[in-house]
């Protein structure tokens, strides 16, 4: 296998196939290899396995104990990265959430698409969406019979023109925005909030924590196993510990919201609350795949679409959502699959694109249109070292860019520049841009060319908008085809 940091300039979809690395290519010739030697003499193909995709919401890289969080417990995911392995520079393609879940169904860059660009789905009136006719890994999945679920959050564009059924799921429980009050299950707060509480496209009313409601949904799925045969891709997404600041057992406090983000609520006591609440109801989905007998032939993954919120723990990076700096973008990563992947910390580079071709490559599938990640699983079933790679970033309207080689880091912010070596300085402190000026300059040169193969961002695209006289303004850019 040819290594990524040898291709000459920034590494391309096309170059990234060439070398190998590609969805379908140098994860699956792995997965193939091992098979056959696991297989040998038996003429029976190895069994695909069951994907089961655990996605946080604004999760710290900090927040569980096996991380270092000592502040509250996580003894469901601890107990996952002791049984597998924990992966310490593990990335999200944006620092915010429907980016990088574009960039989580795709496989690509999100801003290779209009739905990517920034926070473009703000509510359900929002005309922006991922385009049903787009390659998607359930929908890939799914073509060569696996069976695919979505429980939790969407949040990438609403029926009837988009939505998860749309986009290669078979079934859907959870929300379609960005967040939702725990307890109502409404959008919002006042007169104008809806419940968005989803079967399918249906609106249903349920009574519960909605963390919980998740977890008992997905444990749901799991035991449809029984009577279908099909692998299962399901994919479990909470809004955990996305706001509003409510763990289970604070009711009361959604009947006082004046608003679902309201920067007057929450402390570190309700987020830990939120954060074990998630952390116990995996434990429960994990103790299903167990008592059904799925455990040994199941991919665990549990990662987070971004960086933390206010309150996270993200030590030692500095920033957080919605900024580049290293505590807005990478997020914990664990992964178990009994009898296939090793115990142990891996230290490759892996980002939300990449888990298009790695789930692909791992249920033996193969992707037709090229795609931007690549696939993790030679480092996921051999343990091997690490492999330098180039991954860009851009947010705010290009006023944040960021792109590592290697471990070096390039960094602009308002139009200021750093130069970060990761393996020195992983909290971005010492600015090395005065005493390294020719890798400054290539690296801008790098994210330059990079920046250039992506979508412009248009002027109306930004994060938390304030809702006023420019909102017919922000929807008059029409999704790319």
């Amino acid at each position: 296998m040819k290594r990524v940091s040898k291709l000459p300039g920034f590494t391309t979809r096309r170059r990234l196939m060439a070398a190998g690395l590609g969805c379908g290519m140098g994860g699956a010739s792995v997965l193939a290899a091992q098979a056959q030697t696991q297989g040998a003499g038996n003429a029976t193909a190895p069994r695909r396995p069951h994907i089961l995709f655990i996605l946080a919401d604004d999760l710290g890289w900090g927040d569980l104990g096996c991380y270092g969080q000592t502040d509250f417990a996580t003894p469901a995911l601890d107990a996952l990265a002791a049984q597998g392995q924990r992966w310490r520079q593990a990335y999200s393609s944006s620092p915010v959430c429907s980016s990088t879940r574009t960039a989580l169904m795709t496989g690509c860059y999100p801003h290779r698409l209009r739905v990517g660009l920034e926070e473009p789905i703000p509510g359900r009136d929002s005309p922006h969406g991922l385009p049903p006719q787009t390659q998607t890994l359930p929908a890939l999945l799914r073509a060569q019979g696996y069976r695919t679920a979505l429980v939790g959050k969407w949040h990438l564009g609403h029926p009837p023109a988009y939505g998860p059924l749309k986009s290669g799921y078979e079934s859907f429980f959870g929300n379609l925005g960005g967040g939702i009050d725990y307890f109502t299950h409404l959008d919002g707060v006042g007169k104008d909030a809806q419940n968005d509480l989803w079967d399918g496209e249906q609106q249903v009313q349920r009574q519960g924590y909605y963390t919980d409601l998740l977890s008992e949904q997905a444990i749901a799925q799991l035991e449809r196993c029984k009577d279908d045969a099909r692998p299962l891709l399901l994919s479990l997404h909470y809004t955990a510990p996305h706001w509003p600041w409510e763990g289970p057992d604070d009711a009361a406090t959604a009947a006082q919201l004046r608003g679902l983000q309201h920067l007057d609520g929450g402390n570190l006591r309700i987020y830990g609350r939120m954060v074990a609440a998630m952390d116990q109801g995996i434990g429960r989905v994990l103790a299903a795949l167990q008592r059904l007998g799925l455990a040994d032939n199941t991919l665990v993954v549990f990662t987070s679409d971004n960086g933390g919120e206010r309150f996270s723990r993200t030590w030692p990076f500095s920033g957080q959502k919605t900024e580049l700096l290293e505590g807005g973008i990478r997020v914990p990563l664990l992964l178990r699959w009994p009898g296939r992947v090793p115990v142990g910390v891996q230290e490759q580079l892996a980002i939300s694109m990449d888990w298009l071709p790695t789930l692909a490559a791992a249920a033996g599938v193969s992707v037709p249109e090229p795609v931007d990640g690549i696939s993790l699983l030679p480092w996921m079933l051999s343990g091997q070292a690490a492999q330098p790679r180039e991954l860009a970033w851009r947010y705010k309207a290009q006023s944040q860019r960021a792109l590592r080689r290697g471990d070096l880091k390039y960094l602009r912010i308002k139009g200021h520049e750093f130069l970060f070596d990761l393996a020195a300085d992983e909290r971005e402190r010492a600015n090395l841009a005065t005493r390294r000026p020719a890798q400054l300059a290539g690296l801008r040169a790098a994210w330059e060319r990079w920046n250039a193969s992506m979508l412009a961002i248009p002027p109306e695209a930004y994060t938390h908008f304030v809702r006023g006289d420019r909102q017919a303004d922000r929807y008059a850019v029409k999704d790319a085809d």
